[in-house]
């Protein structure tokens, strides 16, 4: 029995997307777009950045905000049991101030991720990557210390720790990246995902 440690993703596995839920909550259509629509990150950010900005919205309007965005259903108890019987990490590419009021509905799990420059005002100046390739490098420091990692996400960014894992699922990901990994199993349900994962720490 290898010490297991599951990394899951947060946002389309646990959650909504958190920008797509936090522009239709506020009402602001720009906000949906992507990485998908602008694949440079930094440039996505500080435009997002700049449309909070001109709204008026700080942290405080924001988080008041994504608290009215609930988990995924059946999220939290899927979470709940993993969590009786190994050990979770969250590892996402959001940040602490906004993942805040979602980790509060899903139990206070532990979460790795971004956070944001807040000034005294609350106005949001800027953010902080924790580090290049966060899912990927948090997987490998996490198996330098005696871990066995099964991982679990749906999208791009979260290939890099699913494949470097012990054992790695696809959830609720898009046909596109089922297509181009035919050999990572993917499922849709949290009752498949538990199962799997038991199947892996079992062995």
């Amino acid at each position: 029995m290898g010490m297991n440690i599951v990394c899951l993703d947060l946002e389309g596995v646990l959650v909504p997307e958190i920008w797509i839920a936090f522009a239709k909550e506020s009402g602001i259509p720009e906000l949906t777009r992507t990485t998908r629509d602008e694949p440079d990150y930094d440039k996505l950010m500080n435009w997002r950045l700049g449309i909070l900005r001109d709204h008026g919205l700080g942290l405080k309007q924001i988080q008041d905000t994504i608290a009215k965005i609930d988990p995924l259903p059946g999220a939290k108890e899927f979470l709940d049991e993993l969590r009786s019987i190994t050990q979770v990490i969250i590892i996402s590419d959001t940040f602490t101030q906004f993942a805040g009021p979602l980790m509060e509905k899903l139990g206070w799990p532990t979460i790795f991720c971004n956070s944001l420059e807040v000034a005294e005002d609350g106005t949001i100046t800027g953010y902080k990557m924790r580090i290049q390739d966060s899912k990927l490098t948090t997987v490998k420091a996490l198996q330098s210390i005696g871990y066995d990692t099964i991982a679990s996400g749906d999208s791009h960014n979260d290939l890099g720790m699913i494949l470097a894992s012990k054992a790695g699922f696809l959830f609720r990901s898009t046909e596109q990246i089922k297509k181009e990994y035919p050999k990572l199993p993917a499922y849709e349900t949290y009752e498949e995902l538990k199962t799997a994962i038991m199947r892996v720490i079992a062995e």
